[in-house]
């Protein structure tokens, strides 16, 4: 009798917690009252946390203090495995599996292996054709939030990721980094077959296809083929 009691105590906690911290407009259920605040931000779009470098601001703190490490660069959470830094604790958390070499996340619909569940939910979209990330000003989806943000700075021309050392703005990270080496000399990508290197691993990409003779972009109307994307547009 006991168990029983016990039971039912524990459903109507339950069931009393999900009315108590359920979402009005979206029925979502939060496991506590301070992530229902910070979810019924996304319907009311209230930003209480502004970024003190530009313009942007944010529903949650934790929100602004990634954001602030665009412009400040910090990359606080650091491999023990290596010298690599990361901005984020996920992504140290995606890095450490490169060392481990464990991808104990498979996919049912074919052979491909993850070392994270987050990836592999991912990926799994590619199969189902899954995209709830809808851009606002055109008919463009995505399967994750970041590449719909990404995206949205075609539309507004947002820039938000400044150079140190220029006045030259980028609307992602990435390209930031890649232009970052033109100040630093830093050229890690050498060529196998000559002492070349460069700061881009893409440019590394098109010198090899001189020695190698590679052409892979090959015109529609007359069959020619040709080692750079230029030459064929």
């Amino acid at each position: 009798m006991a168990v029983t009691w016990e039971s039912d105590l524990l459903k109507l906690q339950i069931s009393y917690g999900e009315r108590k911290n359920k979402c009005k407009h979206c029925s979502k259920v939060l496991s506590n009252n301070n992530s229902l605040i910070r979810h019924m931000r996304i319907h009311s779009g209230d930003k209480p946390y502004p970024c003190c470098y530009c313009d942007k601001a944010f529903s949650d703190n934790a929100a602004l203090v990634q954001h602030t490490r665009t412009h400040t660069g910090e990359k606080p959470f650091q491999c023990s495995k290596c010298d690599d830094t990361f901005a984020q604790s996920v992504q140290l958390k995606r890095h450490m599996g490169t060392h481990t070499g464990v991808r104990s996340h498979q996919c049912s619909h074919c052979a491909q292996s993850f070392f994270y569940k987050y990836d592999l939910t991912r990926h799994m979209m590619s199969h189902t054709g899954d995209r709830p990330f809808q851009c606002n000003y055109c008919d463009k989806a995505f399967t994750r939030t970041s590449s719909l943000n990404c995206h949205l700075r075609i539309h507004t021309g947002e820039k938000p990721y400044q150079c140190s050392h220029c006045e030259k703005t980028f609307t992602q990270s990435k390209y930031l980094e890649c232009h970052l080496k033109i100040h630093t000399g830093n050229k890690p990508y050498i060529c196998s077959y000559c002492d070349k290197a460069f700061s881009q691993s893409q440019s590394l990409v098109r010198h090899t296809r001189i020695h190698t003779g590679e052409k892979p972009f090959k015109c529609g109307q007359c069959g020619k083929s040709f080692g750079q994307r230029c030459y064929l547009l």
